[in-house]
């Protein structure tokens, strides 16, 4: 503003407006401006006052009362746009919740996509907060308890231990789940005499058949349900023990640490007060950390060869091979893969060079090296399509000189579809359907266009940009805790951009998300939930010091 004010007007040096001399109008000179002749007949002085005035319709005051109203309508529209969106996944989730009540009150609890804990589920999905849904979960739990309970008094003991199962998962234990069980254990032992199941868990203990359904576990553990002092029972579980511990240490030396951790994990579960559990753990804790050292010693080579411009090769010496040796024992290392995605966007890089510099022979070689490593990176799209143009195009000149290729001129038709398919892949990365779903996808769009005309600039344009879309609907979608969503737009860069420098931050910002939650469902005693927002958690970020205390915290609750 310029901060000027406006002179106040005199109002005696106004000058009122006049119609003028009516009667004259018609002698007003005509102008020319092409739109249809129009006269003015005089008004007819001799007409009488209460001559009724003529029929005057009135739809034109209706039609702009009308207009203004869906005008003003539409302004509500465009300024409370982001309340109405607001609005929308409300509408869907009481339309959830109410499906999920209705299975409820039908018997539906579980077990197929309609059923009530799924839809309770699809609700927490949209709300995490939402109440209804988390009592609605303790509902079906409570309901499956009971059904549990019927079950074993019908002696459909199959039955009751899958609904048993399904409600320990959804109250997360307590004092009636227990009593169920001791139930249904009882149950399972009428009609076997306490000698025949140790004679059975005997056999499968002799079979290597430990745990499972008919394990020697499971049988042992029958039996003392009956008489927890029974010596040979529990004797027969120490055997249990020792044969697990055996299949840990054996899992070790095959190098097998994942399995072996697991195999650890069943024996704490199935006897916590075994003795050899500190050693076997202490031997698990050894090969972890031997085999990460290894890791950080082929990680760090991998980054000096990458700085060195030692991408690929023979033999180990270079980073490629450093990197490939991360992820052989750490399939979904992120550091390693994002150290492949540099080596890809480094071959790019070659490859343009190579092309710019008219040897599309040496570009081609790199570019299949390149296509291996990151096969859906938007920059190896873009100059995959160079490529192929450069190989269709006749050269500029006839003679020997070096020269770019000039493309083929495209048909009228050529050039409307190629017009078309980018600006449909405009809408659909504005939609955000970035890669999915495939064909009508922004990279498939693009891609379609760039395989019509290789050098069409838009479509190249369009294609390197939806890293940086992804980029802003992750912070979004971050924001706004849909975790899935955002889970599945960071796998949609890793894609396009595989070396993306933002993709560590932005992993372990998912990753604390995914904790935070299963922290939050721990504490509402939805331990199934806690376990599984803690399995996504532990799956981005491994090492956060963090996961332990959530995962003791879901433990206790169970």
């Amino acid at each position: 503003m310029s901060g000027r004010r406006e002179s106040p007007i005199d109002p005696r040096s106004r000058t009122e407006p006049v119609l003028g001399d009516l009667d004259r109008l018609n002698e007003s000179p005509r102008i020319d401006d092409e739109l249809p002749p129009f006269t003015l007949e005089p008004r007819r002085r001799g007409a009488q006052l209460d001559e009724p005035p003529p029929h005057r319709s009135a739809w034109p005051w209706v039609a702009i009362v009308l207009a203004l109203i869906m005008l003003g309508g539409g302004a509500w529209v465009w300024t409370h746009q982001n309340a109405l969106r607001e609005d929308l996944p409300r509408t869907q989730l009481n339309a959830v919740l109410a499906r999920a009540d209705a299975a409820l009150a039908a018997g539906k609890l579980s077990g197929s996509p309609d059923s009530a804990r799924d839809q309770y589920e699809a609700a927490l999905a949209l709300d995490p907060d939402s109440e209804h849904a988390i009592a609605g979960l303790r509902n079906v739990g409570n309901a499956e308890l009971k059904r549990a309970q019927d079950d074993i008094r019908a002696n459909k003991l199959d039955d009751a231990r899958a609904a048993l199962e399904e409600a320990r998962g959804l109250l997360g234990g307590g004092a009636e789940v227990a009593q169920t069980e001791s139930e249904l254990n009882k149950a399972a032992n009428r009609g076997s005499s306490a000698d025949d199941l140790i004679d059975r868990a005997n056999a499968a203990l002799a079979a290597g058949n430990l745990d499972g359904k008919d394990g020697a576990a499971e049988l042992f553990h029958r039996v003392l349900v009956s008489d927890p002092d029974d010596a040979v029972a529990r004797h027969g579980m120490d055997q249990v023990g020792a044969a697990l511990g055996v299949r840990v240490q054996d899992q070790l030396k095959q190098g097998d640490r994942v399995d072996a951790q697991r195999t650890l994990d069943k024996l704490a579960s199935l006897l916590p007060t075994y003795a050899g559990l500190p050693d076997l753990r202490a031997a698990v804790a050894q090969a972890d950390q031997d085999a990460k050292a290894q890791l950080e010693r082929h990680l760090t080579q991998g980054e000096a060869d990458l700085h060195a411009g030692k991408f690929t090769g023979a033999g180990d010496d270079n980073a490629l091979a450093q990197f490939q040796a991360v992820l052989a024992q750490d399939p979904d290392n992120t550091q390693a893969l994002a150290g492949l995605g540099q080596v890809a966007e480094a071959l790019v890089v070659q490859a343009n060079a190579a092309l710019d510099a008219q040897h599309p022979d040496d570009a081609a070689k790199l570019l299949d090296v390149a296509v291996k490593l990151a096969p859906k990176s938007a920059d190896l799209a873009a100059a995959r399509s160079r490529l192929r143009a450069f190989a269709s195009a006749p050269p500029a000149n006839a003679d020997d000189t070096p020269s770019t290729p000039m493309a083929p001129a495209l048909t009228p038709a050529q050039s409307a579809k190629v017009a078309r398919l980018v600006q449909q892949g405009d809408v659909a990365a504005h939609r955000g359907e970035l890669m999915l779903p495939p064909g009508d996808s922004a990279y498939d769009l693009y891609r379609a266009a760039l395989a019509i005309d290789g050098n069409n600039a838009a479509a190249q344009s369009g294609l390197q940009a939806l890293p940086q879309i992804a980029r802003n609907l992750f912070a979004r979608t971050l924001q706004n805790g849909r975790l899935d969503r955002a889970g599945d737009l960071l796998a949609t860069l890793q894609h396009l951009s595989p070396g993306d420098a933002a993709l560590p931050a932005m992993q372990r910002n998912l990753g604390g998300a995914w904790l935070d939650r299963a922290r939050r469902l721990a504490d509402q005693g939805r331990y199934d939930d806690a376990r599984r927002a803690l399995d996504e958690a532990r799956r981005l970020m491994p090492e956060d010091p963090r996961i332990p205390e959530v995962d003791n915290r879901i433990g206790y609750g169970n």
